[in-house]
Parts: structure tokens; C-alpha cells; sequence
């Protein structure tokens, strides 16, 4: 069996993601799937809970989505054994699972992922679960430390042998150049421009709801991925997934990270982060010389 661990969101924002994402998995392979779904809950025997007001669970104030830090918690999940596949939900899995699930391992890897280990991107990745037991906390301490998720993005910095790359194409961000039939594992990753929004926005709004993201939205620069996502939406519904099969009591009001001042990627806003880049040297600059030169210099 084939465990893969998703990321989403908890008030029923993700539901075409992550029906496209599990129909992506088992078009393209023949293998037994277990999809778990990580999102937070009010349940306290359930390993994603989280409760604010007698701060108990998880601490989800620092993280950038409601899930975050989610999967550092998958090898204890799985009793320290065996692999584990970790994705967030805005996936879209164009070739056969297995090839990630049987990915040659080195000895000392505990997690197969894009990316060395200053730039490890653990948002599409293989966990070796027995390996990963002893560089990681407990369930308990993690959900306990709001920084934990901080943390361990430094560990896996700190300690490059613990991250083996693979190809870039399993975890391909929002295209970056290449060809759909040169993807495996498509990420459309930049939260602003998610082929999912023009679904997602008007189904929430009837509802009166709101999605966790609280960016600005915007097209996507690729229009063939934009026509690959609403190929496979399409696909689903025809082969008989529903919405509907997704949705879960609504978890309410949680706290995380905004991403009002969200600037996407390289690849989906190359210009927006050429002129972030420049605003953010100019703001260092000018704090620099306030404290360091009177005005005259």
C-alpha cells in the first residue's frame, strides 16, 4: 500500500484540489493508494488537533498555510515504519506514484526531496519513517512548540546527509519552463494564481465563507496548466468524484501567517520579485543610513 499524507485546509477551501489531486494519483498508477488527509480538527484524539483556547494541540500562528508544519509528524504516524509520501493538496501527479514510492534511498537520507539541503522543498517528498525517528521530536513536543516547524527546516539545513534530491520534475513549480510531458509532479505552488480559485472563490462566496489564503489573486502566466487543471476537474467528475466526498465539518477560525504582502515566485511573477527584491534593498538601505549617518551624509 502506497501512503500518501496531504496537506489542506480544514474549512472545506481545498475541495477541487483535493479531488483533483487524488484522481491525478490513481489515473496514473495500478498500485493500492491510502490518501491521508492532515487537516486540522477540534477532535482531540486526533492527530491534527488543535485547540486555541485552552492552547492545546497544535500552535498554527507562525505557520504560512494551515498545515505546515503537518509533516514532520508523518513518521511517528506511521509507527517509525516503512516510507511515507508527503504532498501539499495543490498537486497534480502526472505520472506513476510508484516511481516516487520506490525512489532509491542513500543510507543516511531520512526524506528524498527538491533541492539540496539549504533549499530543500519538502512539499512534495519521501519519508524514510524508521530513519527519521531519531532526528525528530515527539508528537507531543512538536504540536506543543509553535517554532517547531522553524526548527526543523534549520535541522534538515544544518544537517545536509538527511535530504537526497530527485529529479526537479517531481516537483515541478508552476511549470518552470518545462514542457506538461516533461512534468511528473506538477506543484502550483505561487497561492495567488491557483488554477482552483475560479472554482473554490464563487463556491465559498455562495456560502458566505472566506478562503484561508488573504492574498491577492491573479492569473496563472501558463494557460496550457491552467487548461490541464480544469482537463483533470473535469475528468474527475466524469469518472465519478465528488466535491462533496471531500468535505468535513468546518474546523472555524484559526491562526496562521498572513499573506497579504505575498509575492509568489521567480516563476509565476518574475517581475513582482525583481521589484520586491529592489523595494526591500531599498528599505534596508535607507534604515541602514538613518542609523548609521546623519542626514547630511
Amino acid at each position: 500500500m502506497i501512503k500518501v499524507f496531504v496537506g489542506c485546509d480544514p474549512n472545506n477551501c481545498d475541495l477541487e484540489q483535493m479531488m483533483v489531486l487524488d484522481y491525478s494519483i490513481r489515473k496514473h498508477t495500478q498500485h493500492p493508494v491510502e490518501i491521508m488527509w492532515m487537516q486540522l480538527s477540534s477532535d482531540a484524539n486526533s492527530p491534527w488537533y488543535s485547540n486555541a483556547t485552552t492552547d492545546e494541540g497544535w500552535h498554527t500562528e507562525k505557520w504560512a498555510t494551515p498545515f505546515s508544519g503537518f509533516r514532520w509528524a508523518i513518521p511517528e504516524l506511521c509507527n517509525f515504519e516503512g516510507r511515507a509520501i508527503y504532498m501539499d493538496t495543490d498537486v497534480i501527479v502526472l505520472c506513476d506514484i510508484n516511481e516516487l514510492w520506490s525512489h532509491p534511498m542513500d543510507d543516511k537520507t531520512i526524506v528524498i526531496a527538491k533541492g539540496g539541503s539549504s533549499t530543500a522543498r519538502l512539499c512534495t517528498s519521501v519519508w524514510d519513517c524508521n530513519k527519521a525517528k531519531q532526528y525528530l521530536p515527539t508528537l507531543k513536543e512538536m504540536r506543543a512548540d509553535p517554532t517547531s516547524h522553524k526548527k526543523l527546516m534549520q535541522l534538515i539545513k544544518e544537517k545536509p546527509q538527511l535530504v537526497q534530491p530527485y529529479k526537479d520534475s517531481y516537483n515541478n513549480i508552476d511549470g518552470e519552463g518545462l514542457a506538461i510531458e516533461k512534468i511528473k509532479v506538477l506543484h502550483y505552488s505561487d497561492m495567488g494564481t491557483q488554477f482552483s480559485h475560479k472554482y473554490a472563490l464563487p463556491r465559498l462566496q455562495a456560502t458566505g465563507q472566506e478562503h484561508w489564503f488573504d492574498g491577492a489573486i491573479m492569473p496563472h502566466p501558463r494557460q496550457d496548466l491552467i487548461e490541464l487543471f480544469d482537463r483533470y476537474y473535469q475528468e474527475a467528475l466524469s469518472a465519478g468524484y465528488h466535491l462533496e466526498n471531500y468535505v468535513v465539518k468546518p474546523y472555524g477560525s484559526f491562526s496562521k501567517a498572513t499573506q497579504i504582502n505575498y509575492h509568489g515566485n521567480k516563476v509565476t511573477r518574475p517581475e513582482d520579485n525583481k521589484n520586491w527584491f529592489a523595494r526591500s534593498f531599498y528599505n534596508f538601505r535607507s534604515k541602514f543610513k538613518k542609523k548609521y549617518f546623519s542626514l547630511d551624509d
